[in-house]
């Protein structure tokens, strides 16, 4: 009777253990407590609130950063659309003073992109701060159009590189202050459609603006630096007031979807997001100590590689060598023949939107990536396979829409796998997208031998390969991490937090 007592008496002890565990699970996260307003709404309720404050929010931010995006990558390319204009010969530049006033800029680029996402991490207004730094690109993008020689105009692309390093690893951060890991790859591939509208159109606009050309005595490439930069400036002003700082407060929300909004957050990340745990410097040594980091900058880098002479050299060298030859002989304009420049961009939205959709309602990355690096692989092999224009121009259109579409989901896999303390994540996330872009400094010396460019594809094929054995080697750490967790164990001191630990956190894989 005694033992029988003792068992009654430990069954209700481990049925009150689950009670309170699922208590736990429900109402708090890491000593947050779910709010009063939230806990008296029905499951249901909570839903609709959800997709109404999801929706407002979208409107909010995303708009504003993919328009960003679009005049970050315009003022950092327009240099290509000057060359045609005429800067070489106003500023009496060789071919190699030309590449180097094109590559000098990712020096800076890369070299300040860390040192500002430290920044961000701690300061308490990161949207303003990246409109700051677009106001500032504005601005020398617009001073650009008084440069008089080529000292002038590397010094200028040296400061612009250093300020635009600001945006594209501060965006990721502050999407990350925002959107849980459920929602993140396709806020990501919105945001990155921002970069393809930019290379779909940036030709188009660059010859409206060129027509200027002689107005008030002022060249073409003058007019196209100073309106950009203008323009810049002026939109950066509008969206430091539209841009939220934290989740706690954003234009159009009440505060009852503001809370929903941090609730939904906390879940999932296993904890409240505090990126004063730990200093930046910190943060930095925590990621780059990280194995997690190195799998995805595998990933990146390889992918880098080949995208980054493809987009540059690839595409370009595309138009100007087969489609003449098919476009001119149709009588079509050079207008139109830029504007068929369009559909692989196009496409690359698309294909980037449908991945990312899929993969948050999955909640799977691995796969998300890898199937669309096979595609790139055979682009690739197809490019260097053939000189049939049809051919080519096919693997010109499945080119950027595979890459960028396992881009976008590698980002989001970045940002949820180094998630915690937030120091780490934004020096990761910087530390990554550095290295990454290193390809844009040495890659278009791939690419001789025209039209062939036998070089630079079997670097392709190679790349392509490598990124996607990257990709698996990062899915399996992860699952044995998740084993781990699974049987109890911290993960170790790269593993989630403690915080992170006790609500049941697990890598998507």
């Amino acid at each position: 009777m005694s033992a029988s007592n003792n068992d009654i008496k430990a069954a209700d002890s481990t049925s009150e253990r689950a009670e309170n565990i699922q208590h736990v699970d429900k109402s708090e996260i890491s000593g947050t407590m779910m709010p009063e307003d939230l806990a008296v709404l029905s499951d249901d309720e909570r839903a609709k609130l959800g997709k109404r404050a999801t929706f407002k929010m979208d409107m909010v931010i995303m708009p504003v950063l993919v328009i960003m995006y679009i005049l970050n990558y315009l003022d950092r390319q327009n240099i290509a659309s000057a060359k045609l204009a005429g800067i070489e010969k106003d500023l009496h530049m060789s071919p190699v003073d030309y590449q180097t006033a094109v590559s000098i800029l990712f020096c800076s680029y890369i070299l300040f992109q860390v040192p500002s996402n430290m920044i961000a991490s701690r300061i308490q207004w990161p949207g303003i701060y990246i409109c700051l730094s677009m106001a500032l690109w504005g601005g020398i993008s617009a001073v650009m159009a008084s440069v008089h020689n080529f000292a002038g105009l590397i010094v200028a692309r040296i400061f612009l590189g250093a300020v635009e390093a600001v945006f594209f690893p501060g965006a990721i951060y502050f999407l990350s202050l925002f959107y849980n890991r459920k929602q993140f790859a396709l806020r990501m591939a919105i945001l990155f459609s921002g970069s393809q509208l930019g290379n779909a159109f940036g030709g188009l606009f660059a010859i409206g603006i060129l027509k200027l050309d002689g107005a008030h005595g002022i060249a073409g490439w003058r007019w196209l630096f100073l309106v950009e930069g203008v323009a810049t400036v002026g939109l950066a002003a509008i969206f430091a007031l539209i841009l939220p700082n934290s989740n706690k407060k954003i234009l159009g929300l009440s505060k009852i979807e503001c809370d929903w909004v941090q609730w939904n957050y906390a879940v999932d990340l296993g904890q409240s997001d505090d990126s004063r745990e730990i200093t930046p410097m910190q943060g930095l040594v925590m990621a780059v100590k990280d194995i997690k980091t190195w799998l995805f900058i595998g990933v990146l880098y390889c992918g880098n590689s080949l995208t980054t002479a493809s987009q540059q050299t690839y595409i370009v060298g595309a138009v100007s060598n087969f489609f003449p030859s098919v476009v001119g002989g149709l009588g079509y304009s050079r207008n139109m023949t830029y504007l068929l420049t369009a559909p692989p961009f196009l496409l690359c939205v698309i294909c980037m939107l449908a991945n990312g959709f899929h993969s948050d309602h999955t909640r799977e990355r691995s796969i998300h990536v890898v199937a669309p690096l096979c595609i790139t692989l055979a682009a690739n092999v197809i490019a260097v396979s053939t000189l049939n224009i049809a051919a080519r121009y096919v693997a010109i259109m499945l080119l950027p829409a595979s890459f960028y579409a396992s881009t976008i989901v590698t980002l989001s896999w970045i940002t949820g796998s180094l998630s915690q303390p937030a120091a780490k994540r934004a020096s990761a996330i910087a530390f990554i997208n550095a290295v990454c872009n290193t390809p844009n400094i040495w890659c278009s010396y791939l690419y001789y031998s025209s039209p062939r460019y036998l070089t630079a594809f079997i670097v392709n094929v190679v790349a392509t390969g490598l990124a996607i054995v990257f990709a698996v080697a990062a899915r399996i750490y992860l699952r044995r991490q998740n084993a781990k967790l699974d049987r109890g164990e911290d993960g170790g001191k790269h593993g989630p937090t403690a915080a992170q630990v006790a609500s049941g956190f697990r890598y998507m894989l």
